[in-house]
């Protein structure tokens, strides 16, 4: 039923399935008594660029593990998925964010639309292979855009301003105040 090894890091654990395993595996996780993984998290979806996959994190009371489930080598052309919102109700609203954002298809989710984008959108924002608007105009020697640019070095951006009462001033890199004037209002008096 693993697709692969489980693996472990810090306080999470981590399986692997296959979409066809799916619901057998969660099943088994909420369902017996000695797993006991009630409460779903969140659920993700994930493009890598070749495969789409659906990561859940799961907790449950019996482990002080969190248990972190990732389904993948989902088709990119039509990727299809089990719900699990007849084992987690709350899973509803993250399927249709993964669907909105990845296309996902959750098979059995009674509300699959979108939440963020309007209906008529016809495209997967999250995805790798989605476009900029600017994107079909630029080659690939043209650079990076403005948005992607590192920030300026913090020795040329302008010197930090302090807001106090109804004037404003200014400290210089390096210096710093011995005393603050608080405004009375927040000041130690007004807690006495």
């Amino acid at each position: 039923m693993l697709a692969g090894p489980v693996t472990a890091r810090h306080d999470t654990t981590e399986i692997r399935v296959t979409p066809e395993h799916l619901t057998d595996v969660m099943t088994a996780l909420h369902d017996q008594p000695e797993l006991r993984f009630l409460i779903l998290s969140d659920l993700a979806g994930v493009d890598t660029g070749t495969v789409m996959q659906v990561v859940y994190h799961l907790w449950s009371d019996a482990t002080p593990d969190w248990l972190r489930v990732i389904c993948g080598d989902l088709l990119r052309d039509d990727p299809r998925i089990p719900s699990v919102t007849f084992l987690w109700n709350g899973a509803e609203w993250a399927e249709r964010e993964a669907y909105d954002m990845f296309g996902i298809i959750f098979e059995g989710n009674r509300d699959l639309r979108r939440i963020y984008m309007s209906p008529d959108y016809q495209s997967f924002p999250l995805r790798k292979d989605f476009l900029l608007p600017d994107d079909s105009s630029r080659s690939p020697g043209m650079g990076i855009r403005h948005m992607e640019q590192a920030a300026p070095p913090a020795e040329t951006r302008s010197a930090p301003t302090l807001r106090r009462g109804t004037g404003a001033a200014t400290i210089a890199p390096g210096d710093a105040p011995t005393t603050a004037t608080l405004p009375a209002a927040i000041g130690p008096e007004a807690s006495a």
